[in-house]
């Protein structure tokens, strides 16, 4: 076991140490109805990109505060009966990959559906009208707002539930087989989909991001991934005086305060040498998930490939024995 962390006997048992705010139900309810007025605008425009077995589109929706969130949207061209859908999340400032990169989900029957996050580095808007990168700042962005339903991850949330609730209601996916899947803020964002609609079926995070903010802070962690939060407190909060407010208030987006409300079946992979997003930031979250769950556990990897690990969720959304490693 690596010394910057738990020991492996108390990650199994930690609960977290952010701050979760008296009112996070009714903060994530409000959320939820100002999701169910937004209208969907859906576009779906046919791709430049091609592949024999494969209809590609851009997938265009309006998000929360008139956001315009873009996805790519693959499915097969032969389709007999309605095919189950793969919902995929990329990890911090990047964007929802190549064409060629989901194909072998397609070829498998699958429709898949990867969203590109606003204000990073895809086609979405960020909540202030531009397109493009804005990505400084994401986690505290809002922070300073006295209505704690500006918090700009609020939105990325609800944009991953309205992407689920669009693909649950295409005419061609069955409803009953919608998965999720993706590495580091995409596994933060998987778990915040699958927590704010509970209708996804099985899910599978990678070393989880946006995950107990007070215990990354506590471990001198704030950097790389979580260098928003010390560079808040360096240029707005230099001695620290509303620390405990700021942590708090990040609580109605820490996602170990959402996995309770987890329904599908989970499969998750940790690091335990992981130092962007500690072992112990992904236990908090992972022992409050309340629904089927497995952990694979990596002694000796950190943030990078987990050998084998993609060949596991091809076979759990498959419904194929999960192959050990």
């Amino acid at each position: 076991m690596p010394d910057f962390d738990f020991s492996l006997e108390k990650l199994k048992l930690y609960k977290g140490t952010n701050p979760c705010p008296n009112d996070f139900d009714s903060y994530w309810k409000d959320a939820l109805n100002e999701l169910s007025e937004t209208e969907d605008n859906i576009v779906l425009k046919p791709a430049a990109f091609s592949a024999g077995f494969a209809e590609c589109f851009d997938l265009y929706f309006t998000g929360v505060r008139n956001a315009k969130i873009h996805s790519k949207l693959l499915r097969p061209n032969n389709r007999e009966d309605k095919t189950p859908v793969l919902l995929m999340f990329h990890g911090l400032s990047a964007n929802c990959g190549d064409w060629h990169s989901k194909l072998a989900w397609v070829a498998a029957g699958f429709t898949v559906i990867a969203m590109d996050v606003r204000g990073q580095g895809g086609l979405s808007q960020d909540t202030g009208g531009v397109t493009g990168n804005t990505l400084h700042g994401h986690i505290t962005r809002g922070a300073f707002s006295d209505d704690p339903h500006d918090l700009l991850f609020r939105q990325i949330f609800l944009d991953t539930a309205q992407l689920a609730r669009i693909a649950i209601n295409l005419d061609w996916v069955d409803g009953e087989k919608v998965y999720a899947t993706g590495a580091s803020q995409g596994g933060g964002l998987t778990i915040a989909c699958a927590a704010l609609e509970p209708r996804i079926k099985k899910l599978a995070p990678i070393y989880p991001y946006l995950s107990d903010y007070k215990r990354v802070w506590d471990m001198d962690l704030a950097i790389d991934a979580y260098e928003d939060i010390r560079e808040y407190f360096r240029r707005f909060d230099p001695v620290h005086k509303k620390e405990n407010e700021l942590f708090t208030k990040l609580g109605y987006i820490d996602i170990q305060n959402l996995a309770c409300r987890i329904k599908g079946e989970t499969l998750m992979a940790t690091g335990l040498m992981d130092k962007i997003c500690p072992p112990s930031t992904q236990f908090a979250l992972f022992n409050k998930i309340e629904a089927s769950k497995r952990h694979v556990i990596f002694p000796d990897y950190a943030h990078e490939d987990l050998p084998n690990f993609g060949d596991m969720i091809f076979s759990f959304f498959n419904g194929c024995e999960l192959n050990s490693i």
